[in-house]
This record gives structure tokens, C-alpha cells and sequence, in this order.
């Protein structure tokens, strides 16, 4: 599932601000990162599955590795976890209401708060 009109895509950020601002709001970068793109995630374990909120970036300037990279973010994506084949976000997923609304309410926050940190 994209999320259109999050108010997350299109915006760019320093690597190091947004790190700090997606792990207060509970999104880990972890090891999902190469040189030129990052992938923040939230994990929702629920009796329904297991559901990822996946937001994903770009670097315009800089690379990821040296930590001084600013980014682009694209539009977030919720997604379900197939053992063992993976995350599917597809049109015919269906997804909990409540990890919807969960989703929808942390990116509206995290909207807002991009605004402290966005370039």
C-alpha cells in the first residue's frame, strides 16, 4: 500500500537529522542501506501477520556510508511479510485497519516534524 499525499515525499533532509527524527518516532535503519539509498522501518507484530511501515530514500548529495548524505525521500509504502519470500505491498494485500490508522498517524507526525529538519 503507498501512501499518496504523506507529505514525506519529494522532501530532503540531512542523513544525520533524519536518523535522529525516524528513530524517535520508532523507524530503524538498521543494515537496509547501501551508498545511494536508505530504508527506514516500523514493524507492526499483530495476531493478522507481521506488517511493515517502509519509508525509503534517495541521497541527492553525499553517500550514505560516509554519514553525510542528504536524502530524498519517496513515498511511504505499508507492507506484509511472506516467510519466507518477503515484504509484498501490493493492490490485493489487505492490511488491518488498525495498523492503517497507526500509520497514517505516524506519518502525519512525522510530517510535521520533517519541517524542523528539511532543506
Amino acid at each position: 500500500m503507498k501512501f499518496e499525499n504523506s507529505g514525506l515525499e519529494g522532501v530532503t533532509a540531512e542523513l544525520s537529522r533524519l536518523n535522529d527524527l525516524m528513530e524517535s518516532k520508532g523507524l530503524i535503519l538498521a543494515g537496509q542501506w547501501d551508498y545511494e539509498r536508505v530504508t527506514y522501518d516500523k514493524k507492526f507484530s499483530v495476531p493478522e501477520g507481521t506488517f511493515y511501515l517502509r519509508i525509503q530514500g534517495t541521497a541527492q548529495e553525499g553517500d550514505v556510508g560516509g554519514s553525510r548524505a542528504v536524502i530524498q525521500l519517496k513515498a511511504p509504502l505499508l507492507g506484509k511479510h511472506y516467510y519466507p519470500h518477503g515484504v509484498e505491498y501490493g493492490s490485493a494485500e489487505e492490511f488491518p485497519e488498525h495498523v492503517v490508522a497507526e500509520s497514517k498517524a505516524l506519518l502525519l507526525e512525522l510530517a510535521e516534524s520533517l519541517k524542523t529538519v528539511q532543506m
